[in-house]
């Protein structure tokens, strides 16, 4: 039975104190019906609202930049949206959780957000939901993946509580939330509990393992936007550059760059492939193509010497006047047109950075961040430090997660043009350094060559490879993965676990994943 998401089989109910009659469950008869819910500890229940849904497919409304798509299949269930407040804090928070009627497999899986919004769209609820997990997200209480207009208070100041529900408040009190009402619905506890996300959801992945390690017996963090604001000032550095130059390169320049980076650097790891595997080896330098003409919209473009330095120095990535690097830059290869966007002769800057830096930093929504300077953005760096603790979710101290047993998986792309992996890495190279080398037995980081920004999606088991890890004890040391290569053809990869990377030996068949092994980076030929 094709449905819209608004199918609803029966009323919604609204009530201030949640108490329902349990019935038996049914997959051809949805129900809503619980004995009761009781709130997380600092919070108030305002209004809960719940709906059954019949089984059938499950249409996830486009939201920019993404498309709309369906989910199929989806079983029956009951959806509860529950209005959490934390007295004082003046909020109003959403907690959605999605609960099969039938086949529930005992396990609950929380999704995390996306930029500025905290929880999903409903496309990965319903397929948790398809296969048989009790589902749920929540949005914090603010706004949506762009809208910053929750920032500020009307007094200027930046709203610090809200802040702190898109930081990881809210995150867990969706775990205590969801584990009160599934033990209320189904009569019984979970057996297990996850979390997944990418990008801000990596992040709040990362910050429940940090502050709440009880919440999750394992956490999918993909490309985590951990070190928040360091990131985002680093988002702007191309923009800086560009200005400052007074060059702004075509679209079709930075792709001919991009082209010839795979040209020089593919065969580091032992074969010519199309994929960047050792990308730590790759030292192109964007001035061997100055004079090189390019075709652009059917214009001639010749590569300038300006060209090739605003190239140069936006992978250098932004540093103080001592020279000192502030954090890194576009990794060398990765597509330039998010950071790097351009209107005519100026730059411009890409929206969560600049939303970043005008509503939290500058605390003015009017600021115009395609002005800055690059001694302003460092002394943003320097000194815009005020909400580290809040959001800046990259406290390496993870013992209490290790105690508890949790696992945490980050599977991050080589080319994330957006969170680059470089704030993955000196993570978990610090959580090593506190740790020691048991860190493996909890914590793995996976690197995908030539991807860009949370692009591999579910073209790698990392969900199952998590489920395996927590449940039977099997550590993943490689993921298959489906990566694309420079022609845009789909490439079957082995991913290698941090540090080592992948390397073509000289035999076997480039199309077979077997015939490549994980070496440590020194090892790699070429």
């Amino acid at each position: 039975m094709k449905r819209s998401a608004a199918t609803l089989v029966g009323v919604a109910i609204t009530v201030a104190a949640a108490v329902f009659v349990p019935r038996a469950l049914s997959e051809s008869a949805p129900t809503c019906e619980f004995a009761s819910l009781a709130a997380p500890e600092g919070t108030v229940i305002e209004s809960v609202v719940t709906r059954a849904h019949e089984a059938g497919t499950f249409e996830v409304p486009t939201a920019k930049p993404g498309k709309g798509y369906q989910v199929p299949d989806v079983r029956a269930y009951c959806q509860v949206t529950v209005t959490l407040a934390h007295p004082g804090a003046g909020d109003h928070v959403k907690a959605d959780v999605w609960l099969p009627n039938a086949g529930w497999n005992g396990r609950l899986q929380a999704l995390g957000g996306a930029a500025f919004s905290a929880g999903n769209d409903g496309g990965a609820l319903a397929l948790a939901v398809k296969d048989g997990y009790a589902a749920a997200t929540t949005d914090a209480g603010v706004g949506e993946r762009f809208d910053t207009r929750w920032a500020l208070r009307p007094n200027g100041t930046v709203d610090t509580e809200l802040l702190r529900n898109f930081g990881s408040r809210s995150q867990h009190d969706l775990a205590v939330l969801s584990k009160n009402l599934i033990l209320s619905f189904y009569g019984k506890a979970v057996s297990y509990s996850y979390w997944r996300g990418c990008s801000t959801g990596g992040r709040q992945g990362y910050a429940a393992a940090q502050q709440h390690p009880g919440d999750y017996n394992g956490i999918l963090a993909n490309s985590p936007a951990i070190s928040w604001n360091q990131f985002q000032l680093a988002g702007l550095w191309p923009q800086v550059v560009m200005n400052e130059a007074h060059t702004y390169p075509s679209k079709c320049v930075f792709a001919a760059v991009n082209r010839a980076v795979v040209s020089a650097c593919d065969a580091r790891d032992g074969a010519v492939d199309g994929l960047v595997s050792d990308l730590a080896r790759c030292d192109f330098d964007p001035r061997t193509l100055v004079g090189t003409s390019v075709l652009c919209e059917g214009k001639s473009v010749t590569i300038t010497e300006a060209d090739a330095e605003v190239v140069r120095r936006i992978w250098d990535g932004p540093r103080d006047a001592s020279g000192k690097r502030l954090w890194a830059g576009l990794p060398v290869g990765a597509d330039f047109a998010y950071l790097a966007e351009t209107k005519g002769d100026h730059g411009s800057p890409f929206v969560i950075p600049a939303r970043w830096v005008s509503y939290f930093l500058k605390k003015d929504p009017k600021f115009d961040v395609a002005t800055l300077t690059s001694a302003q953005l460092v002394e943003l760096f320097t000194d815009a430090t005020e909400f580290d603790s809040i959001i800046g979710s990259d406290n390496p101290d993870l013992s209490r997660f290790a105690q508890a047993g949790g696992k945490l998986l980050t599977v991050h792309e080589e080319w994330d043009q957006l969170v680059f992996p470089h704030g993955t890495i000196e993570y978990r190279e610090k959580v090593e350094a506190k740790l020691g080398a048991r860190v493996d037995d909890f914590y793995r980081v996976f690197v995908a060559p030539s991807s860009s920004h949370c692009a591999l999606g579910t073209k790698t088991p990392d969900f199952a490879a998590l489920v395996d890890w927590v449940e039977k004890g099997k550590a993943p040391d490689t993921l298959r993965a489906e990566l694309t290569n420079v022609d845009g053809k789909p490439v079957q990869r082995n991913l290698c676990r941090y540090p080592t990377i992948s390397h073509y030996p000289g035999h076997g068949s480039l199309t077979d994943p077997n015939s490549f092994t994980c070496v440590a980076p020194s090892v790699s030929g070429g």
